[in-house]
């Protein structure tokens, strides 16, 4: 028995009367329709639907029988399309597309990836570095021009102050007319020829540097010009008005305006200006906007201030024409002159020679440069005789009644020690305290200072700080030097050779220094040359904090020893500096100076302090000049008479009434003497008692000291 299946048919879906009348109007408007495909699978007809038409008055061509045949004709051709196949081929294209939309993705992810980390980097790793790299654009850093503070002496006179000046760059490359007519015009204008100009052009094409130090008014002239290639910088020059009239004490600036010498440099922080370098904004086109100036920089730039010294010109001019003029006379190798005040140790004048134009420092020599009062030391010779009383009586060891005896020459050690004048005058028997100073006498020195026990005598010494600075307020200052005390203490002949100033060695300014104890009450005071800082209304801002006086001596004792010194000016070998009507108390010095291998050369370096007036010291003057020449080189008659010029232009310039009055014998004999140190005693007595004990230290024949005494530097000048 056999079972067939119907066919299956998809249910037909019900026709409405709507549908139908839908159906009949597809029909009537599409006869291809009705082909079996189209009516069986309606949804792939290729049949275009009709357009609409856009002109319903015209007649419809689709209408006319020839087209709807055509239509159906093609219709009929058309290949069949099944929908599984397109199907087919869309899931292949999107598998083939697929790796290719994964990669467009990872490029996208790993960019975005990318640009976080680098956005990462940028505002987190590297923001502070950034920050300062734009900060550099948008900023310029400054280091203003600020002028030093000018130098003034006491009485206000400049002596260093900046002042504007220009360095002419020449960029030829930038000419725009010929190079030899622009040479032509502004030759004149700096004082050199054309062919000279033009060398200097032809050194570059740009940036040649072709004169500097230009003054406003030559910078003005060279602008007035307009010519393009020429460029004028301003810059801050130290100009010194009295030129080397101070340079020793005033020092100078480099290129750089850094001090090198003197004030300039030891007042280094108060001469420069407060003025830091400043930050300034500017815009996009480079424009300097004025933000971010300090709060007091107008302020500072009008305050005025200055630094004042305790120099005086006009002191300092007179001191410096004495002493050039012994110089002159007796052919010296250099020479110094120090004016103190005792009281408080201000300096009033230091002048030291050979010096050197602080405008012009790169021509001097280096010894020229060197301010020899502080830097080199020397053996002192007789002017340390008043010291060394000031000692004895104030240990106790020696009264100023006492007495001692000078046989002329004496051997100490095995070492022989004598007077200058032993061979024209022999031994002076006994001499007081005062004798001894009035003659200068070495051998009455050396009996007096064996009074002391040497330790004691060592311990005096080393109160004095012989081996220390003084602390004034000019750099590079030397320490003196003197033997250790097992030397000192072991060798009889160290504290012989002490006693009239040999065998140790200390600087002018530590002489000064000591001998101004014997007149302001026995203190050691601290020299100085710095006032301070002053405003324009002349009112301390700063002034230098100094050390305490220390007492070293009782106002006795300093009053005893200057009445002795006080005869060596009237009675002993002083006489030279003697001021009628002014009472006045020194001493002099003749050394041999001591020689680099040792020993003593043929070599003399004079000196005298004094102090005046004696019945109210205020004053010390101290000249030293080093190897004057000729037979008549004392310091009676080469530092003496310096010391009374000085002493006379102090008197004009402080209007110190006189001690006494001036008898009329004494006013002729004034009026008789010519500049200092030309005059000329009257006969050869008087001569020989001018110079009566004043060699001194100074012998024709010395002795030659032993390996303990001398190192070959001790006390050498040179």
């Amino acid at each position: 028995m056999s079972i067939s299946f119907p066919s299956f048919r998809s249910p037909r879906p019900r026709r409405t009367a709507k549908r139908r009348k839908h159906s009949a109007v597809r029909e009537s408007l599409h006869p291809s329709s009705t082909h079996p495909a189209n009516k069986r699978y309606p949804h792939l007809s290729t049949q275009t639907r009709p357009q609409p038409q856009l002109f319903p008055n015209r007649r419809n061509e689709s209408a006319q029988p020839k087209t709807r045949r055509t239509e159906q004709t093609s219709t009929r051709s058309s290949r069949f399309v099944s929908p599984f196949q397109t199907s087919l081929k869309r899931q292949l294209s999107l598998r083939q597309s697929r790796p290719r939309i994964v990669m467009v993705w990872g490029v996208l992810v790993v960019g975005m990836l990318l640009l976080t980390l680098n956005l990462f980097r940028i505002q987190v790793l590297q923001a502070s570095m950034l920050k300062e790299r734009a900060k550099a654009q948008q900023m310029i850093y400054l280091n203003p021009m600020v002028p030093r503070h000018p130098i003034v002496d006491r009485q206000g006179t400049v002596l260093a102050i900046d002042q504007p000046v220009y360095t002419l760059y020449a960029h030829p490359i930038l000419f725009q007319t010929l190079t030899g007519d622009i040479a032509k015009s502004i030759a004149p204008i700096l004082k050199q020829t054309p062919e000279e100009v033009m060398n200097a052009f032809e050194q570059g094409e740009s940036g040649v540097r072709i004169v500097d130090g230009l003054t406003e008014d030559l910078a003005r002239q060279i602008s007035s010009l307009q010519v393009d290639g020429l460029e004028l910088v301003q810059e801050q020059q130290r100009l010194y008005p009295q030129e080397n009239l101070f340079a020793n004490v005033v020092g100078y600036v480099n290129l750089d305006r850094e001090g090198q010498s003197g004030v300039e440099y030891s007042l280094e922080g108060q001469l420069r200006q407060p003025i830091e370098a400043m930050t300034l904004s500017r815009s996009g086109d480079g424009t300097i906007m004025p933000i971010g100036l300090p709060s007091d920089f107008l302020q500072q730039q009008t305050e005025g201030l200055r630094l004042q010294l305790t120099l005086d010109s006009r002191l300092q001019r007179a001191t410096r024409l004495a002493l050039e003029q012994q110089m002159n006379k007796y052919k010296a190798k250099r020479g110094a002159v120090i004016v103190m005040d005792v009281h408080d140790g201000s300096i009033l004048s230091l002048v030291s020679e050979p010096s050197y134009n602080p405008n012009r420092y790169y021509e001097a020599n280096l010894e020229s440069l060197r301010n020899w009062v502080l830097t080199d030391l020397y053996e002192p010779g007789s002017t340390f005789k008043p010291v060394n009383v000031a000692i004895a009586l104030q240990s106790g060891a020696v009264l100023p009644t006492d007495t001692f005896y000078d046989e002329g020459a004496i051997e100490v050690g095995g070492w022989p020690i004598q007077n200058s004048d032993f061979e024209s005058n022999g031994g002076r028997g006994v001499l007081s305290v005062s004798e001894i100073l009035q003659y200068s006498s070495n051998v009455g020195m050396v009996r007096m200072m064996q009074s002391l026990q040497p330790g004691v005598y060592y311990g005096w010494l080393s109160r004095l700080d012989l081996n220390e600075k003084t602390g004034i307020d000019l750099p590079a200052e030397a320490v003196g030097q003197m033997k250790t005390y097992r030397d000192f203490t072991n060798a009889s002949i160290e504290p012989a050779t002490t006693a009239f100033g040999q065998g140790f060695s200390l600087t002018p300014i530590k002489l000064i220094q000591l001998n101004s104890m014997l007149a302001n009450g026995g203190k050691l005071v601290t020299p100085h040359v710095v006032q301070g800082m002053v405003n324009p209304n002349g009112e301390l801002t700063w002034s230098p904090t100094l050390p305490t006086p220390q007492q070293i001596f009782s106002p006795d004792v300093a009053k005893t020893v200057l009445d002795m010194m006080e005869e060596v000016v009237t009675a002993g070998t002083g006489q030279s500096a003697l001021i009628p009507g002014y009472r006045i108390a020194g001493k002099t010095g003749t050394a041999q100076k001591a020689g680099v291998t040792g020993g003593y050369t043929d070599a003399r370096i004079t000196s005298f302090v004094s102090m005046f007036p004696v019945e109210d010291p205020q004053y010390a003057v101290l000249a030293v000049v080093d190897e004057p020449q000729g037979d008549d080189a004392y310091g009676s008659t080469v530092a003496a008479p310096v010391v009374k010029a000085v002493m006379e232009a102090l008197i004009q310039i402080e209007q110190i009434l006189p001690s006494q009055p001036i008898r009329e014998e004494e006013a002729w004999i004034e009026d008789r003497e010519s500049l200092p140190g030309n005059y000329v005693p009257d006969s050869d007595e008087d001569a020989e008692s001018q110079n009566d004990g004043e060699e001194e230290n100074f012998n024709p024949d010395p002795f030659t000291e032993p390996d303990s005494l001398s190192d070959g530097n001790s006390g050498a000048i040179e």
